[in-house]
């Protein structure tokens, strides 16, 4: 199921710089979950497995069945809408999972993508946002006026761009450093500008809906781009610092005035 993946001589360095004793692995299927007999097949590269439970107490009555699978003690990697790499702390050493459905895609991008997840490893952030927000997701859940699935992905959404707060100024730093990542980092947030245009309005007019919105807005923060109303709240020190109880805050008061509307 899962080999080492060779890396190249930037991503190594980043490697070595941020998360020295992670392993990179390319998996042999995609996978949104991996299935727990699959994921306990890394037990045989790593030194221990060490599965991660939250207390089910967090989760609304409505969460949708993975987070009962994420809170609960089966051994679980990955969920829904982490897109193409996974990692995990469960493991000694933690691993970075390379789905194979990267394939095509430029081979700088990539190169990004897995430094990108080697330097979120070193910062040892929680690894799934219902580790973010703990507690406090009941009170997000109820802020927000959408279906469960739609909670979730805002939520999933909030977290990387708290994330993104931490690892920007890093990926800047490539510029120089690491041009090669560097330049695929500012191409991405490039191409993720023109989406921005207008998003304020395709959500007003119903073109866009809130939760895909949230998701882009979010993406862009770790690309430092300007977000329109009411995202540009997120991209602040006050977010970086305080966290989740931020993100409830700005729920609240976003759905305030959109339920006006």
């Amino acid at each position: 199921m899962f080999q080492e993946r060779e890396l190249s001589p930037q991503v190594a360095a980043v490697r070595e710089r941020h998360a020295p004793d992670a392993l990179v692995l390319d998996a042999a299927k995609d996978f949104e979950t991996l299935p727990p007999a699959q994921a306990e097949d890394l037990g045989l590269l790593v030194d221990s497995l060490d599965p991660k439970t939250y207390p089910r107490e967090w989760l609304p009555a409505d969460a949708p069945a993975v987070l009962d699978r994420l809170a609960g003690s089966t051994f679980t990697i990955g969920a829904p809408g982490d897109g193409s790499i996974a990692w995990t702390h469960q493991t000694d050493p933690p691993v970075v999972i390379v789905k194979p459905r990267v394939q095509g895609s430029p081979t700088e991008f990539v190169d990004f993508l897995v430094a990108e997840a080697l330097v979120e490893v070193g910062l040892d952030v929680p690894e799934h946002f219902l580790g973010f927000f703990q507690e406090h997701y009941r009170e997000f859940d109820a802020a927000v006026s959408l279906d469960p699935n739609a909670t979730y992905q805002v939520a999933a959404a909030l977290y990387d761009g708290w994330v993104g707060l931490h690892t920007r100024d890093v990926f800047a730093g490539w510029l120089e450093t690491e041009p090669a990542l560097g330049d695929a980092w500012q191409d991405a947030g490039n191409r993720l500008e023109g989406r921005l245009d207008g998003l304020s309005r395709e959500v007003a007019l119903g073109k866009t809906d809130f939760a895909d919105a949230t998701e882009l807005a979010c993406s862009a923060i770790k690309h430092a781009l300007e977000l329109p109303a009411p995202f540009g709240a997120l991209d602040a020190h006050a977010y970086r610092d305080r966290g989740a109880p931020y993100a409830v805050r700005w729920a609240e008061k976003t759905f305030e005035r959109l339920d006006e509307n």
